[in-house]
């Protein structure tokens, strides 16, 4: 064994966070800032075409959408820093798969959620004491 590679030509030690997505701008990683913008644009624009339309001016609305991005990432960014603060990488997204697959069953199969458990109650393994 020679630096850390074995006979076969596998990795005898590899870094914990050598799969982990990296944090690109406040706590976000690459996928969840696309999200966030993403978001943070429509939103901007849904409100900046009527602002273009009140005030006749169609310059009002990419303004609108640099300024709901701008700031969707940094509150989004600062409140999903918070909500994933001690939990698993993939918390976010199962999260989110769990809340499609309960909100919206129909979409559940395009957004991974339609393996996940969303029954809720008493569970029981139909076992009995006696042996």
């Amino acid at each position: 064994m020679a630096d850390g590679i074995l006979v076969d030509g596998t990795v005898a030690f590899l870094p914990h966070r050598l799969n982990r997505h990296p944090v690109v701008v406040r706590g976000l990683t690459a996928n969840e800032l696309w999200v966030c913008a993403g978001t943070s644009g429509a939103a901007g624009l849904a409100a900046g075409i009527p602002l273009g339309v009140m005030f006749s001016m169609i310059a009002i609305v990419p303004t609108t959408i640099v300024l709901a991005v701008a700031a969707g990432v940094f509150v989004g960014g600062g409140a999903l820093r918070r909500l994933k603060r001690g939990r698993p990488d993939v918390w976010l997204y199962r999260q989110m798969q769990w809340r499609i697959a309960l909100t919206l069953p129909l979409l559940a199969p395009f957004a991974g959620g339609h393996g996940l458990v969303t029954r809720s109650g008493y569970w029981t393994t139909l076992r009995s004491n006696a042996l």
